[in-house]
Parts: structure tokens; sequence; C-alpha cells
């Protein structure tokens, strides 16, 4: 699978269209690497110019401020900026909403002014464009959202638009869009261990999508996957209810 780096464009002299921000999830996190491939199989066959910063890509700096670590947030995020903007890169389209939002609205006050778009917005831009075009399927589809997508940076459409393009099976959970159920794993409690209560937030979760009846789960953040996968296998339905981005729907779901 080809992936061209910056430094292959900056070589030739040229810039590509759209930097892709693969993000920590998407490079070193084993589940979502398939989320990665997918998305770069979906660039790749509609040709688009595009380039990642490979090894020069670093963390957003999100975890560190969650977690109240203002400096190292800032180191992050400042040598971040001075990288983009060595290499002029003015578009730039992610996977993970937490590098969306932090990327998009966070960075700017440090000097950071991109046009940021996450991969459902873009993708869904390309289906209204008609440079995407998809095969139907009968399965029974429910959609979690993000809350850093959704609530964070009101996108609910692009993902379900997607979704529908595919599917005419698109169950909505009880909670949803403004009223959705936080997988549990924002503000860096993926990393924290679980506090006193009376249940886990991804158990309650699951509970909604069994009641939905769907066959498929799709999210379209590397922590509510991760998060809705653990859930699933804790409660033994594995086998029953599939866990996809919506990266991987559309890739498997493409016309030739």
């Amino acid at each position: 699978m080809k992936v061209n780096t910056i430094q292959n464009f900056k070589e030739s002299n040229k810039n590509p269209e759209i930097l892709f921000w693969v993000g920590c999830a998407g490079s070193f996190d084993e589940r979502y690497k398939k989320v990665t491939k997918a998305f770069i199989k979906i660039l790749n066959k509609l040709k688009v110019n595009y380039a990642v910063l490979g090894k020069e890509e670093g963390c957003t700096g999100d975890p560190a401020r969650r977690a109240g670590n203002e400096y190292l947030f800032q180191m992050q995020a400042l040598s971040n900026i001075s990288k983009l903007n060595l290499y002029n890169i003015k578009k730039i389209v992610t996977t993970c909403p937490h590098c969306f939002n932090t990327l998009k609205n966070e960075y700017p006050e440090l000097g950071g002014n991109y046009d940021v778009i996450h991969h459902t917005e873009f993708l869904n831009e390309l289906l209204n464009k008609g440079k995407i075009t998809t095969t139907k399927t009968n399965q029974k589809i429910t959609y979690h959202d993000s809350c850093y997508l959704g609530r964070g940076n009101k996108i609910y459409e692009a993902p379900r638009s997607i979704i529908n393009s595919i599917s005419n099976n698109l169950i909505e959970m009880k909670r949803n869009k403004e009223k959705g159920l936080c997988c549990g794993a924002g503000g860096a409690q993926i990393f924290k261990e679980s506090e006193n209560g009376t249940a886990e937030i991804n158990i309650e979760r699951i509970k909604e999508v069994e009641k939905s009846n769907a066959e498929t789960v799709i999210s379209a953040c590397p922590f509510c996957l991760t998060m809705i996968n653990d859930g699933i296998k804790g409660e033994e339905i594995d086998s029953k209810i599939q866990v996809k981005d919506i990266a991987e729907l559309l890739e498997e779901n493409l016309n030739d």
C-alpha cells in the first residue's frame, strides 16, 4: 500500500491537496491501524492528492491537556505547529475527533491556523459530489455519536448520510445526537482506572446497542471504537454484533 509522506512531495517541489493526520491510535493501536488502512485505500482508489507527516507527526497533546498537563500540551502543540507551518500545510483531514477538535479549535491560539476536516465530513462531501458510489446492504446498523464530533463540534448528519448511502436500515439508539451517551473514554479517562460507581459507561452503551437489534455498530472515533469493542466482548455478544469505523464500512461497500 503506497503512502506518500510530506517529504516525498517537498523533494519534488509539490504540495499535497490535503495532509492526512493519522493520530496516535491510527499509528500504534493494532485495531485502529485497520481503520487507517481502510481510509488510505479509499484515498488511493479515488486518487486523492494527500500526504502524511510520517515519523514527524507527534501527538496533538489532547490527552495531556484533558489530564491537566497544560505545559506538556503546549510543548506538543508548538512542535506540531512548527512542522505544519514549515511545510505550509493548509488543509488537514483526520479520522480522530480528538485530533480534529484540538487541531481545529485549540491550535489557532498558538499560531496553528488550518482548514481541519473530520473524515466523516470529507467522505460525505465526496459522496455528494458523486466521486464515491456505494453498494447497498440490508444489514441493520446503528451509529454511536462521539462526544467530540457530536456535541463538541455539531457533526451529526455527515456520518449518518454515509451510512444511509449504504444501508436502508439505520436504527437510532435511544440516546443519540445531542443526547448521545459518552463511551467513557474522553477527557483522558481512557488512561485511568475506573472510579467508584454502579456501572461502566461503555457497558451501559452496549445495552442500548443490544436494544437496537443492530447487527453492526458504527463509530467515527478511535476511543469510541475501543470502548464499544471492549464492551461488546465483555458482554460476550461479539459473535452477533460487529464494531466498525465508518471508513471501514465505506471501504467494504465501495463500487468498483
